[in-house]
C-alpha cells in the first residue's frame, strides 16, 4: 500500500501551506507545480458530483430543466436533445452547477479538498462515432480548478466515466448499459489516452496547481461478479496507467517529489489488489468508499448506525472518498430515522456524521458524497448533500469539530 514517505508527503505540505494561511505560497512554475496539501490535516473533503457527470437520481430538477426529465444518464440525455441542442444545455449547467461562490463556500466550512468526477469525454476526441456525450466541458473544468486554486483548496481528478462504462446500470458511468465494456484492450488505452492528457494539463496550466491527485478509474466491477474483467484490470490496466501518468512526467521532466499522487480503489472495494501488478507504489494513493446505508451487517436504527460508526475500522492509509449520512432504504422514512417534513432530526444525525468522521480520520481522511444535489426521491433529502446537510444543522460549519461532537 502507501509507502511511509509517500504516505507522510502526502499529509505534509511541501512548503508548509497551513489552512489559516490566505498566502498563495505553492508553487505557480507553470512547469514544476508543487504537489501539496494544506498543512498536515487530514484530508475533510466534498465530492462535486453532478458537474461534469450528471446523476439524475441527485440532479431531477436540473436535469428536468435541461429537456432530459425521465431519463436515465448524459448519453440519452444527448441522444435526445441532439449534440448541438445537448452542448447548449450542457454548458448551461456547468456555468451554474458549481460556481465560485460554492468554492468559498466550501472553504469557509473547513473543508480542505474536493473530488472532482469527470468522464473520459471531457477530451472530446476519444469520443468514437456512435457514443453520445456533451461537448464543451473542459472550459469550465479549467475554471472550475483555477477557482479551486486561487482558494487554497487541493483538488482530486478522478475518471468517474471511463470509455464503455465501467460498472453496469450506474449513471455515474454517463451511460447505463447492462453489462460493463470498458475491459477490453481499446477502452484501456483511451482511458490511459485521457490520464496523459490530464497528467500533462496538470503539470503544464498553472490553474491546475493545486491537483495533487488523479484517479485512474472510480467504482470499476466486483471480482465476485466480474472476476475475468476485475484481474484483468488489476493486471493490465492499472499498470498501464501508472506506466503513461509516470512516464508523461519524465518526459517533462517533473521532479520526484513533484508527482501525482495516482489513486486505485482499495482492495475493499471488491475488485483484488490493486497493488499486485503495479511496477511501484511510491506516491500511490487508495480509495475507499465506505456507505453505511447499504451495509447489510449494520442495524438499521439510531443506535445501530452510530454503533457502527464508531466501532468502523478502514485501512490507515486509505482515503475514504465517497460516503454518505444516509440510511438504508427501507427505514429511511420511518418514524426514528426519518427527514421528510420534519425538523427535529438534525442533531441526531450530525452525531451520525461525525462519529463517521471520527473514524475515518484514524485514516487519511474523507471525502463526502455530495455537495450539491436537488429532490431526491421527491424531496429536499439533505443526507447525501452537504451544503444543504449544513444549512438545515445536520453537519456542522466547522469541518474539524466532530471530535467534540461525536459519541462515541
Amino acid at each position: 500500500m502507501l509507502s511511509a514517505i509517500a504516505f507522510s508527503m502526502l499529509l505534509a505540505s511541501a512548503n508548509a501551506w497551513t489552512p489559516q494561511s490566505n498566502a498563495k505560497v505553492f508553487s505557480r512554475d507553470t512547469k514544476n507545480v508543487m504537489r501539496w496539501l494544506p498543512g498536515s490535516d487530514k484530508i475533510r473533503g466534498v465530492n462535486l458530483g453532478s458537474q461534469f457527470i450528471i446523476e439524475p437520481w441527485m440532479a431531477s430538477d436540473e436535469f428536468s430543466s435541461m429537456g432530459c426529465g425521465g431519463l436515465n444518464d448524459e448519453w440519452s440525455c444527448v441522444q435526445k436533445l441532439g449534440q448541438d441542442a445537448a452542448d447548449t444545455a450542457f454548458q448551461k449547467h456547468w456555468d451554474t452547477w458549481i460556481t465560485q461562490d460554492d468554492i468559498s463556500q466550501i472553504k469557509s466550512l473547513g473543508l480542505n479538498t474536493v473530488r472532482i468526477p469527470v468522464g473520459f469525454w471531457i477530451r472530446e476526441d476519444l469520443v468514437q462515432q456512435g457514443e453520445f456525450f456533451p461537448r464543451g466541458g473542459i472550459q469550465y473544468l479549467d475554471r472550475l480548478v483555477g477557482w479551486c486554486n486561487d482558494a487554497g483548496i487541493y483538488v482530486i481528478m478522478d475518471l468517474h466515466g471511463g470509455p464503455g462504462a465501467q460498472f453496469p446500470n450506474q449513471q455515474y458511468t454517463g451511460h447505463g448499459v447492462s453489462q460493463p465494456g470498458f475491459y477490453t484492450q481499446d477502452n484501456y488505452g483511451r482511458a490511459a489516452d485521457f490520464l496523459e492528457w490530464m497528467t500533462e494539463r496538470i503539470h503544464t496550466n498553472a490553474t491546475y496547481a493545486s491537483v495533487g491527485m488523479l484517479e485512474v478509474i472510480n467504482e470499476p466491477v466486483h471480482s465476485g461478479d466480474y472476476p475475468s474483467q476485475a484481474a484483468d484490470m488489476v493486471n493490465t490496466y492499472y499498470p498501464l496507467a501508472w506506466n503513461r501518468i509516470r512516464d508523461t512526467e519524465s518526459r517533462l521532466g517533473v521532479s520526484d517529489d513533484k508527482r501525482l499522487h495516482i489513486q486505485f480503489m482499495d482492495a475493499s472495494w471488491g475488485s483484488g489488489d490493486p497493488t499486485s501488478a503495479l511496477p511501484s507504489t511510491d506516491f500511490a494513493a487508495f480509495d475507499d468508499h465506505r456507505y453505511l446505508k447499504w451495509d447489510t451487517s449494520v442495524t438499521a436504527t439510531k443506535d445501530g448506525y452510530i454503533n457502527a460508526a464508531c466501532s468502523d475500522q478502514r485501512q490507515a492509509d486509505a482515503i475514504i472518498g465517497e460516503w454518505s449520512i444516509s440510511v438504508a432504504d427501507a427505514v429511511q422514512d420511518n418514524s426514528e430515522l426519518g427527514i421528510r417534513d420534519r425538523t427535529d432530526q438534525a442533531g441526531w444525525y450530525q452525531q451520525f456524521w461525525a462519529a463517521q468522521v471520527q473514524a475515518f480520520e484514524k485514516s487519511a481522511g474523507w471525502v463526502f458524497w455530495t455537495w450539491k444535489c436537488n429532490w431526491i426521491a421527491g424531496y429536499n433529502d439533505w443526507r447525501w448533500c452537504y451544503q444543504s446537510a449544513v444549512a438545515a444543522g445536520a453537519i456542522p460549519k466547522d469541518a474539524g469539530s466532530a471530535a467534540s461532537l461525536s459519541p462515541c
